[in-house]
């Protein structure tokens, strides 16, 4: 990971954010974004599509040809920044449960040829002892090199090979865009990539981000290879805004709980957490800016596995639940797309219902387990005033504007293992955060308790009217 950044950056006309800007230049970068996305060939990810797959009635159980699949789409190994070899963590996912790994090394792809040396690699000879126990002597390539040994790196097609079992494990290769603005870190997963995504690069938090989903987009129409693309950990440096986020065509994953305890999911006393985020993204997404919901993801980000648990990033925290007709990276990212998927990182749901009425939830509980269900959500008409945030010397920092509580607030809290909540035709959209009343056993930051997030589910009140408008 790139260190973060010691003071924001100077405002530049490109890096402004949009409440600064007036809503003119909002509406002509939206015109703008929108000409740049149906020139890569957006058809296979229509946004509007996926909107009214969305907005249909489904319930969410497994029954007939439809199964949870549990998968982990951010993780490093020794091809980047990791501590283990990938084969020996597709093991442990293996061996945890999981039924989907995505592979997304910093800016690389894991199909050239690439040795490492155990004695000074990240991993080190604890790593390299572990390898050789695991496999047999024929499945490591081993050389020496002016006294040094060397150890060839397993490229993805050989570890898929050599794991993946069908409908039973899938590994997915993928990629973690590693890009910035000046001194702000923005990182972009790109899963089932093809082709490496090489940064883009730009003039403004918000085109960084723009450009690399744009180069993601523009790689799976001209392949015809299904991807997902989503933002990892919004907070990491504190250099993504939800009003830089919002606006970005073609993005319509992120972040919501990243493992690595280092990405301050939680925010801070002048930092917005991820959610709250999330609640701006949506609320403003459907009052202003006519574009799809957000969906949030809950991922490892992995980079140590010798000591767990500990403090260090490490796997097992957080993940997604898709309910898909097979194990297969198309089926599953179709499933993603049309939101038949929650995060979690403990809590399993057994049953979600959306439909024109509301959003219902069926908690799989555990015995000695409670839950608390709360569905939240923005009601039409909502206070749509914001301040910037300043710092003790009255100075605004980077970072997402205060808005009214009124902003994703709590519709209705039950403590129960299942709920519904009914709409009462003002709402602009309800998702549902359920809370277990058991910690975390190895969480992103201490004192987590087990939770599960539902998407999104548009409201009957999702109209491109005022929100000022009562």
């Amino acid at each position: 990971m790139i260190a973060p950044r010691t003071n924001a950056p100077r405002e530049t006309a490109g890096s402004r954010p949009p409440h600064r800007r007036g809503l003119n230049h909002i509406a002509r970068r939206v015109v703008m974004s929108a000409a740049v996305a149906a020139f890569c060939g957006l058809a296979l990810w229509s946004e509007r599509g996926m909107q009214h797959r969305q907005a249909l009635a489904q319930t969410l159980q497994a029954a007939d040809s439809l199964k949870w699949y549990r998968g982990n789409i951010h993780t490093h190994s020794l091809w980047s920044d990791g501590d283990d070899y990938p084969e020996m963590i597709a093991v442990w996912y293996k061996e945890h449960g999981y039924d989907f790994l995505c592979f997304t090394d910093h800016n690389i792809l894991p199909t050239i040829e690439r040795w490492t040396e155990p004695a000074k690699n990240k991993g080190g000879q604890l790593a390299y002892d572990k390898l050789k126990q695991r496999f047999p002597e024929d499945w490591i390539d081993e050389r020496t090199v002016d006294g040094r040994v060397e150890v060839r790196l397993k490229t993805f097609a050989e570890i898929s090979q050599k794991l993946a079992e069908p409908d039973k494990f899938l590994l997915i290769q993928g990629e973690e865009i590693t890009d910035r603005f000046k001194n702000l870190p923005v990182h972009i997963n790109a899963s089932n990539v093809r082709e490496l995504v090489t940064p883009r690069g730009g003039e403004s938090v918000y085109q960084v981000m723009q450009q690399n989903v744009d180069a993601v987009v523009a790689q799976r129409e001209r392949t015809g290879q299904p991807m997902l693309v989503h933002l990892n950990h919004p907070n990491f440096g504190y250099a993504v805004t939800a009003e830089d986020l919002m606006r970005v065509r073609g993005e319509n994953f992120f972040e919501v709980y990243n493992g690595h305890p280092s990405v301050h999911n939680s925010g801070d006393a002048q930092h917005a957490s991820a959610e709250r985020m999330w609640d701006i993204i949506l609320t403003r997404r459907i009052s202003e800016l006519d574009m799809p919901l957000m969906f949030g993801l809950a991922t490892d980000d992995g980079h140590e596995y010798h000591n767990i648990p500990s403090r260090a990033s490490e796997p097992g925290r957080g993940w997604i639940m898709v309910l898909a007709q097979n194990l297969a990276p198309q089926s599953l990212i179709s499933a993603l797309e049309a939101g038949r998927f929650y995060a979690s990182s403990g809590v399993a749901l057994e049953k979600v219902t959306s439909s024109s009425e509301g959003l219902e939830v069926k908690v799989a509980a555990e015995p000695d387990v409670t839950y608390t269900i709360e569905f939240i959500g923005t009601r039409k008409g909502y206070d749509d005033s914001s301040q910037p945030v300043t710092d003790n010397k009255g100075d605004e920092i980077w970072t997402s504007r205060k808005y009214s509580n009124e902003l994703g607030t709590v519709l209705s809290s039950v403590k129960a293992a299942g709920a519904k909540y009914e709409f009462q035709g003002d709402e602009l959209y309800v998702r549902a955060r359920i809370t277990s009343s058991r910690q975390h056993p190895n969480p992103s930051e201490p004192g987590e308790f087990e939770r599960a997030w539902v998407q999104p589910l548009r409201g009957p009140g999702a109209t491109t009217e005022s929100p000022g408008d009562r």
